[in-house]
């Protein structure tokens, strides 16, 4: 058997799947029609995301929110997996920032999307992965991924251990190849330790070894040569593979190059000694103004979308989630209930109990909302003391209930006393009007004609006496019927 047929006999062995779920950089599977049906656990950790929360989850979902590398929030027509459907085109090296509501916060990556697509199936596949600015580019399929990852990787046999024979290179990627010089036919059955040289270190090469004698994993900095002798400092990380029967066969070193990172180390530890103590005042220095500015950020990106009095999305944020679940209406089959909410005799309670009141009526009516809505649904403050409300319905006829049940709701909680600057004012009686424009899936009506139709049954219960729900179905028109 020829070395190369070898080597692929020995690849089959390996369990790329294991091996990306170990790898720092997040991947995530999009089916064509963009639905998320894989992410790894580095990809949910980047995102602060659970596994349930993402799969499942499409472009369209009203919960994403990127921004370009200028802090402008993208089109979903932007989103690397649509840019990609779009196209047919691989995409690479795209700048993206995710923005984290639950956190205050915007992560920030370079992300690659390419379509896979099995040569004897029908189906397509967009692949997309993720990593931090300073982090390597790598591409989908796990054994692709490996294969043009950034990052060296090196996959040994997990016998034959001992000077001079092992372990045996099965397999390299073209990392490797670039940074030693040496290319994957020199090195297959080939030992690592033909990359070690004189000043490599002794203690850290034990260490290895003794972890591998174990099979243990083992994390270490190691001092290696290329081909033309030429020295370079890897970050190294060594797993072990197991088989399905859980017996360990490989090792796979996942590597990076820190060599410019570990000489201007001990060159500023030569240096800079005697100037240690103010490196480090000034380093305090930047980190706060760093997380000054960052903290900054975020509350400027928040007041953007958020109203500033309730804390909850503005018109402007409203709507545009309002038009990402809408488009959502024919794809699922359902029903699209948009909703008008006023505090009635608003003006009364500025009038009779001070601005102040009345703003802490408008943040329990907030509040409410946000208890009593699910997540899915989307609220927002319009204006002054009207609320919109978007929600999607199996059946027309639950939508009316369902805003009784708030109005219920409401009257519940105001029974307690409200409280302004931590004392507790007097019980205060508001009520609520609530006009809603029912749409069913195979109507075709913009989101301005849906909000003109809820105005307009709010108007009709106002006109009624107030504290009440009138629903209306939308007609393509326009009208309300």
């Amino acid at each position: 058997m020829k070395r190369g047929d070898s080597a692929a006999s020995e690849l089959s062995n390996i369990d790329f799947a294991r091996l990306i779920d170990s790898a720092g950089i997040g991947v995530i599977v999009h089916n064509w029609d963009t639905a998320v049906v894989y992410a790894n656990p580095t990809a949910l950790q980047m995102l602060n995301l659970t596994y349930d929360q993402l799969i499942g989850s499409t472009a369209m979902d009203p919960r994403w929110h990127l921004l370009d590398e200028h802090h402008r929030k993208l089109h979903i027509s932007e989103f690397p997996v649509n840019k990609v459907k779009q196209s047919g085109e691989s995409l690479y090296g795209y700048i993206v920032g995710a923005i984290d509501f639950d956190h205050e916060e915007t992560h920030w990556f370079k992300v690659n999307a390419v379509i896979e697509k099995a040569d004897d199936s029908e189906l397509a596949f967009i692949v997309v992965t993720l990593f931090k600015l300073e982090d390597a580019v790598a591409l989908f399929s796990f054994e692709q991924i490996v294969k043009n990852a950034e990052d060296i990787v090196i996959v040994t046999e997990a016998d034959q251990l001992s000077e001079p024979y092992g372990p045996k290179i099965v397999y390299v990627n073209k990392a490797f190849e670039r940074l030693t010089g040496y290319s994957a036919q020199e090195v297959m059955g080939e030992t690592p330790r033909i990359l070690q040289g004189k000043f490599t270190d002794q203690a850290t090469k034990e260490r290895i070894k003794a972890a591998l004698m174990q099979q243990q994993p083992v994390r270490e900095i190691l001092l290696n040569y290329s081909k033309a002798g030429k020295p370079y400092f890897l970050d190294m990380n060594i797993i072990p593979l197991k088989n399905r029967d859980g017996v360990v066969t490989h090792f796979a070193a996942i590597e990076r190059d820190v060599t410019e990172q570990t000489f201007y180390a001990e060159q500023l530890e030569k240096r800079n000694r005697d100037l240690k103590q103010l490196k480090e005042n000034l380093q305090d220095v930047v980190r706060q103004r760093t997380l000054e500015l960052k903290t900054a950020n975020t509350k400027l990106q928040r007041l953007a979308y958020f109203d500033a009095l309730t804390d909850i999305p503005n018109r402007r944020y409203f709507m545009e989630m309002s038009h990402s679940l809408l488009s959502m209406v024919r794809r699922n089959g359902k029903c699209l209930a948009v909703a008008m909410l006023d505090v009635d005799d608003f003006k009364q309670i500025n009038d009779q109990h001070g601005h102040a009141v009345g703003d802490q009526a408008l943040n329990v009516l907030a509040s409410c909302m946000k208890g009593f809505f699910r997540a899915e649904d989307i609220i927002g403050r319009i204006g002054g003391e009207e609320f919109g409300l978007t929600m999607l319905f199996d059946k027309a006829r639950d939508v009316e209930h369902t805003l009784q049940r708030f109005q219920q709701k409401l009257a519940t909680m105001l029974q307690e006393p409200m409280t302004l600057n931590g004392e507790a004012l007097i019980c205060l009686q508001f009520t609520v009007s609530i006009g809603v424009c029912i749409a069913e899936a195979e109507q075709e009506l913009a989101l301005e004609q849906l909000l003109k139709c809820a105005d307009k049954a709010l108007y009709q219960v106002k006109h009624n006496g107030k504290n009440a729900v009138v629903a209306v179905s939308a007609q393509v028109d326009g009208k309300a019927g």
